[in-house]
């Protein structure tokens, strides 16, 4: 194999890698998750509690359709005309209060910035006590198995040591800096940047190496045939 050849196997190889480390560091379609808290959100009457809920790995939600219900809400048995109403329902990137639960009518708020990232967090403020219960984070038209979440929320009169978690630590606005913590997508896309740039840069040497042979390899053809010429 000759330089030229070996170059051209270099910048093949060079091109197959680049796709496979994009298509690996690229979430596929069905890959994504709704993903809530493992943990149940404790407050008492009166403090202002985010739910946390996001999509991994992040995708921008702020054209979807955004969910938050009480599952364990039933219509009322005795009225036809009931619905399951919402606790927060985003649709046509608004919030769409016609369908909401009275109780929470001006209580709720998505991040509408955090969207974009897939933070579909809900805050609730001056919770009470009929706020306790399981409440669903749910994108309907996400591209995933994986479309809702389930959070738990426990308000509790007074904190005691058996308090699951202490409110001020899950009343930040930023549920996202948990799943970075845990090295998942953000460490991983931090890296594609960075390899695309690599071989790109080998790609590069690679056809400037083959090119700088080739012009070489005709020049040399070239002094070739005119000293061929000179003989005959």
């Amino acid at each position: 194999m000759d330089v030229a050849e070996f170059r051209f196997s270099v910048s093949l190889s060079a091109l197959k890698l680049t796709f496979m480390l994009l298509f690996a560091l690229t979430p596929a379609e069905g890959q994504f998750h709704v993903v809530g808290s493992l943990q149940s959100i404790v407050a008492v009457p009166g403090d202002d509690v985010i739910l946390p809920c996001h999509v991994e790995p992040k995708f921008n939600v702020a054209w979807l359709t955004v969910e938050w219900s009480r599952p364990d809400r039933r219509p009322d048995p005795n009225d036809r005309l009931s619905r399951v109403e919402y606790v927060h329902l985003y649709r046509d990137a608004r919030e769409v209060p016609d369908m909401k639960i009275p109780s929470y009518i001006g209580r709720t708020a998505l991040f509408t910035d955090g969207l974009r990232e897939g933070n579909i967090s809900l805050r609730i403020t001056n919770v009470t006590q009929e706020d306790e219960g399981r409440y669903k984070c749910f994108i309907p038209k996400l591209k995933s198995q994986t479309k809702s979440s389930i959070v738990h929320l426990i308000v509790a009169e007074t904190m005691t040591t058996e308090t699951p978690l202490h409110p001020e630590t899950l009343q930040t606005p930023e549920p996202m800096d948990e799943f970075h913590s845990k090295g998942g997508l953000s460490r991983r896309s931090r890296l594609i940047p960075l390899v695309v740039v690599c071989v790109f840069i080998l790609l590069c040497v690679a056809v400037a190496g083959r090119w700088f042979t080739e012009s070489k390899h005709r020049k040399t053809e070239q002094v070739q045939e005119q000293s061929n010429l000179h003989h005959d």
